[in-house]
């Protein structure tokens, strides 16, 4: 929830917008009979108690039936630096594929706003359900596809979507083969789209680089009526809990409001551009406390006559800068691979290797894809990241 004062308004900007999708009662918190008579179960879900976006769902069964628990398991991730000040660099394709979702699941950096996540999944997510407790979840599928199967409903993603996925959400991720590179933003805030991209109501506004039309909501509800034993795993301060349920989680036979997940394409985000050289803020995508995301996309360079195409130098003053490589070329860096992870941190400047610029200079479009995360506090170096560092980065503006 943002509350922003407007001399004596106060309203509220939220994303996305509503929605709603099975069967649902007339009034909320009324009777909802089955057609034995019967009452389905109302749930009320919401990310920040009852005073932000929440949606109703309507299950078959209790969703509290627990039938027994399992001993917690310590998943911290490992810091092996906490103070830096230098540019450093993650080969992110390093990250060696494993089996299980969980497992593969590779921390690299973190702070108290936010984990950046690597995971190179080598089979769908089938013999348990996942609930993240702690934090929203926007999953970037860099490589496969498939389907996420939420209580929500069922959403197919590809090549260049992000998933977001409200915190407390139970899902499953089927994957369509083995070859699947994720990068994860977990946010431990409420994600939202920039909030001067909307109006006082919640649309999105003419300047925005995206509209509603581009996200994509559950479909296909799926409503499973089936007793048993079903494992869900929950993350929850660094621990993970297996919980065993009697009903299928998914038994939900109708939901409204808007908190909800989602998936938007990278490739629908339209970029602003101008005479020239635009400033970072013009391809944010997302914010969270203390972070934002943003999606370079292809695009037409400056168009001034006189125009540098490639990015001035810039002190990162406020922010450590986080930039996940795609796909694409990018002429502001040398030697640049897919998955590539570089971070710059705040105290000290950075800008184009040398002969970026020179190189630069009458390039009309730029065919590059990155993910960048800009964090207002330092970011921490794992263990699982030092693993794929490279180390000759720091010297690479060297001439």
């Amino acid at each position: 929830m943002v509350i922003r004062t407007d001399r004596f308004t106060i309203y509220r900007i939220h994303m996305p917008y509503y929605n709603k999708l099975g069967s649902i009662p007339h009034k909320r918190h009324t009777q909802f009979q089955k057609p034995n008579g019967e009452l389905y179960s109302e749930q009320l879900f919401s990310t920040e108690g009852f005073s932000n976006d929440y949606s109703l769902l309507y299950h078959l069964h209790p969703p509290t039936e627990i039938i027994k628990t399992e001993k917690p398991i310590d998943i911290t991730p490992k810091i092996a630096e906490e103070k830096m000040l230098k540019h450093r660099c993650f080969e992110g394709f390093q990250i060696k594929p494993e089996a299980d979702f969980l497992q593969s699941r590779k921390t690299v950096l973190m702070n108290n706003d936010c984990h950046i996540v690597l995971a190179a999944t080598e089979q769908s997510l089938r013999d348990y359900f996942y609930k993240n407790a702690d934090a929203d979840e926007i999953i970037f599928v860099h490589r496969g596809s498939g389907l996420l199967k939420t209580m929500y409903g069922n959403l197919a993603f590809g090549y260049g979507d992000y998933l977001v996925i409200p915190r407390g959400t139970i899902y499953q991720i089927e994957f369509s083969d083995t070859k699947n590179r994720l990068f994860i933003v977990e946010s431990f805030s409420p994600v939202h789209f920039p909030k001067r991209y909307m109006s006082r109501n919640g649309q999105l506004l003419e300047h925005a680089p995206f509209c509603e039309r581009d996200i994509r909501p559950p479909k296909e509800l799926d409503t499973i009526d089936k007793k048993g034993d079903f494992l869900l795993k929950v993350k929850k301060k660094g621990w993970l809990y297996g919980i065993h349920y009697a009903q299928h989680p998914f038994d939900v036979i109708g939901w409204d409001g808007c908190c909800y997940p989602f998936a938007f394409s990278i490739h629908d985000f339209e970029p602003i551009t101008g005479r020239v050289h635009q400033p970072p803020p013009v391809h944010q995508n997302f914010e969270g406390n203390n972070f934002v995301v943003c999606s370079f996309v292809p695009r037409l360079f400056d168009y001034h006559p006189l125009a540098i195409p490639a990015p001035y130098n810039h002190s990162n003053i406020d922010s450590d800068e986080l930039l996940y490589y795609v796909d694409g070329d990018f002429m502001s860096r040398n030697n640049v691979t897919k998955g590539m992870i570089t971070l710059h941190p705040a105290g000290i400047p950075h800008g184009p290797h040398p002969g970026a610029v020179k190189r630069s200079i009458g390039a009309k479009e730029t065919k590059e894809l990155a993910v960048m995360v800009d964090t207002f506090y330092p970011l921490m170096i794992t263990e699982d990241a030092l693993k794929i560092e490279n180390p000759d980065y720091v010297m690479s503006w060297a001439e």
